[in-house]
Parts: C-alpha cells; structure tokens; sequence
C-alpha cells in the first residue's frame, strides 16, 4: 500500500483531488476522516496542512506527498523533488506600501519584512546583499504594513488583488520560481515501487485530462 500525503483543504486540495479523479483514484471523504484508502487502487491518502507534508515524506509517515514547492523550497527537508504537476500556480513576491517611491532592491535596506517563508526570504535578500529585519507571521501577512507591524512583505501572491485591497502593491521582484505544485519522495520499499510505477501513470493522465479542460475554459 502506497501512501499520499496531501494538502487538508484549499485550492491546493481541490485541484489535487480532481487530478487523483481524473487519474481513476476514486476517494469518498468525510469531513474528519484523515486516512482515507482509495477504491480499487493500493493507495491511500492521508490529509494534512501544508507545510506538514515534507516533513511527513521525509520521517517516511507517507511514501510520496503533492504539496507547493514553496513550502518544500522553504521546509529545505531532505525529501526529492519528482515531479513538477503545473498546477496551482502563483508566486512568492516582495510587496511594499501602493505610495511608497520604490528605486530598487535597495529600498529593503534596513527595513522590516513580514513573511510567513523567512528561510526564502534570507537567501533572496542575501544573493542581493541586502540586510533586513524580518518578521515571521503564519497568516495575514498582507495587513502587516497597513498596521505598523512591518515596512513590507514577503509572501504568495496570485492575482494581487488582496494586497491592493490593503493599500500595497506587487513589486517585479520575485524570489522564487513560481510555485508549481511538486510530487516529492524519499526512498520507498521494493515492493511499493509497482505501485508508485502505477500512480506515475495514472496521473500523468490525470494531468493531461486537467490541461485539456483548462484549455477548453
């Protein structure tokens, strides 16, 4: 038996469990199950947050896990990126105060960043040679500014429509690739490879059933 470990609730959950459907992987979930076992496939799939998910690869909780690469980029766990599913895109952005005269990077010197992906954060900061204090808060990050808790943020950003709803906007800078959605992995047993063989596949036709409805909308 294969275990998936997978995002709890979210865009992240739902996109995955539609590319689970459209690979075959039948799931009926309760709203407190957390362990479910999939309908005619040796696979189960275990739900938990998303920042979670690396950790419970690499302690070998679950065999594989989809999660965002920010969080896998941001955990730094020793689990392997496998595979990149193109799904639930958006991207990690520095963000200021809308009336702010932004010149540069620079302009983060000696400031103060909210972020909830400090580890991130420290290396794009660091590449440019530039110091900052920054400040970790696990949510509502876009507020941050508006209440004097921080000069700027660091955090996901999809359309940007929350930040200018809160008196910030979207800098060009990103310190990250996009966050694609990644499949990760540690060293699984022999006799779970079959099986890791077979979700391989059937995804990968999950996948292409969700670009062509994409394309299609």
């Amino acid at each position: 038996m294969l275990r998936i470990a997978v995002q709890s609730k979210g865009r992240l959950y739902d996109e995955t469990m539609l590319l689970l459907e459209e690979a075959g992987i039948k799931l009926n979930r309760g709203k407190r199950i957390l362990l479910l076992s999939a309908k005619g496939f040796p696979v189960e799939v275990l739900f938990l947050r998303d920042d979670d998910i690396p950790q419970s690869v690499v302690n070998g909780v679950a065999d594989i896990g989809i999660v965002g690469e920010n969080e896998y980029v941001e955990k730094g766990q020793e689990a392997k990126l496998i595979k990149r599913l193109g799904f639930s895109k958006c991207r990690l952005s520095l963000a200021i105060p809308k009336d702010e005269d932004y010149q540069g990077v620079e302009w983060f010197a000696g400031k103060t960043i909210a972020t909830s992906y400090p580890e991130i954060l420290k290396a794009y900061l660091a590449e440019k040679g530039v110091k900052a204090d920054l400040h970790v808060i696990s949510g509502s990050v876009e507020i941050a500014p508006g209440i004097g808790l921080a000069d700027a943020i660091f955090d996901i950003v999809s359309s940007g429509g929350t930040l200018v709803t809160n008196g910030g906007r979207v800098l060009g800078v990103t310190a990250t690739a996009d966050r694609l959605t990644a499949a990760i992995t540690q060293a699984y047993a022999a006799a779970e490879k079959i099986s890791f063989e077979k979700l391989h596949k059937r995804t990968d036709i999950g996948f292409r059933a969700l670009k062509a409805i994409a394309e299609k909308e």
